[in-house]
């Protein structure tokens, strides 16, 4: 599992730690020959994420969003952490994804997000990039919906469900929950959203430049020598291209 960091100028990977199946948890004998720390427990990977993001806030990690896949936003227990924690987040679920609504009539009730998206008018559909890919703006169709929830003691937050539509695939749908500040627009939570591809991009870069795949260790130790050093070799690439590009915009902008 890995934490990348993403803003304008580029990103780059923070933390990573292996995911260490219930299986291999309980069993004496493998964890012994794969060297793995008599302190390591068996843990989800929500726990795990919920660990590594906790390190990067303590390490004072400006960061205005938290954003992954199901895996995580799936996981109620820590989208209430991030709440606790004053964390905005843009999280995907799947659509069985149950969420309080308050009707206009009636006590408020549980919903799931494919039963709301059923009922999202096509008037409130509006068309947005969530990002350049390989082959230019990564366009979709959105729609969100305000939940009601809660206030925050220092301030008012609210909670979304985005929806996201293919313009290829109508049926081809993903959604989202969002929690920020009341003030959050539609085209900010959409852009956080696509940060989430520049994991994917890192990998591919990492792999390519560092040598990220570039192993064959058998131990628990190794393991993280080898991702360490790449993801700080990672890191330092990243700081280089974006003080050079900085260092190179400044330079034209003098020539002007």
């Amino acid at each position: 599992m890995f934490l990348a960091y993403a803003a304008p100028t580029g990103s780059a990977f923070l933390d990573r730690t292996l995911y260490l199946p219930k299986g291999w948890a309980e069993d004496a004998a493998r964890r012994a020959e794969a060297g793995v720390p008599a302190d390591t427990v068996f843990q989800t990977k929500g726990e795990l994420a919920r660990a590594m993001l906790a390190r990067a806030f303590d390490a004072g990690v400006p960061a205005a969003w938290v954003t992954g896949d199901e895996v995580y936003g799936g996981d109620g227990a820590r989208r209430r952490w991030w709440e606790t924690e004053h964390r905005a987040y843009a999280l995907a679920v799947r659509a069985n994804a149950y969420l309080w609504v308050w009707p206009e009539e009636g006590a408020p009730q549980q919903e799931t997000l494919g039963t709301l998206a059923e009922r999202i008018p096509s008037d409130a559909w509006v068309r947005r990039s969530c990002g350049d890919g390989a082959k230019g703006p990564r366009l979709y169709d959105w729609a969100w919906v305000a939940v009601p929830r809660w206030t925050d003691r220092e301030g008012p937050w609210r909670q979304w469900a985005l929806v996201r539509r293919s313009v290829a695939d109508p049926t081809a749908v993903a959604y989202y929950l969002v929690c920020g500040p009341a003030a959050t627009t539609l085209t900010q939570a959409v852009t956080v959203v696509g940060t989430r591809w520049v994991i994917e991009a890192g990998f591919e870069r990492a792999k390519g430049e560092v040598g990220l795949d570039q192993y064959e260790v058998r131990r628990w130790e190794g393991w993280y020598r080898h991702i360490t050093l790449c993801l700080l070799a990672d890191a330092f690439l990243a700081v280089t291209r974006a003080t050079a590009n900085a260092d190179a915009a400044k330079r034209g902008l003098r020539r002007r």
